[in-house]
């Protein structure tokens, strides 16, 4: 099933068990989605949806961060309600080890050797973990292992 339509469906869902809070991020998903969609003058895809839903969810953590930091808690927890929602649509994370055997055989297969090359390990990397970790985390263990 479509990324896409499982959203729709999930939209019901909350529709119906009157889930303000779910239904609400949901909505505002389907409208960053169709922004998109606009803006880029493409079709939305799997890969797109879940970029656009990896960018939402990042925007959020940086919220609470700063929320926590200036002692707004109840606008910090309404925020990670909102990122608990947007990640049961993102695919599972990638764990520690598969992100060190993913970096190690993009710079294999890529035949990097410096810095030099990070773009092209990054550029092979980035369909395979788009949604799945943390894209600046994994440029840094990227530089890491370059270096």
């Amino acid at each position: 099933m479509s990324l896409l339509i499982q959203l729709k469906d999930e939209m019901k869902n909350a529709m119906r068990a009157k889930d303000k809070l779910r239904l609400g991020v949901i909505r505002m998903a389907l409208s960053a989605i169709k922004q998109a969609e606009i803006d880029h003058n493409t079709e939305a895809t799997d890969d797109n949806i879940i970029a656009v839903l990896t960018k939402m969810v990042k925007q959020r953590k940086e919220s609470i961060k700063m929320f926590s930091d200036g002692g707004r808690d109840e606008l910090a927890a309404k925020e990670a309600e909102e990122v608990t929602a947007l990640e049961f649509f993102l695919p599972k994370p990638l764990n520690d080890a598969e992100i060190k055997d993913l970096i190690s055989k993009a710079i294999s297969d890529t035949g990097a050797a410096s810095m030099a090359d990070m773009g092209k390990v990054m550029a092979e990397l980035k369909p395979l973990m788009q949604g799945k970790a943390d894209m600046g985390a994994v440029s840094g263990q990227v530089r890491a292992a370059l270096n």
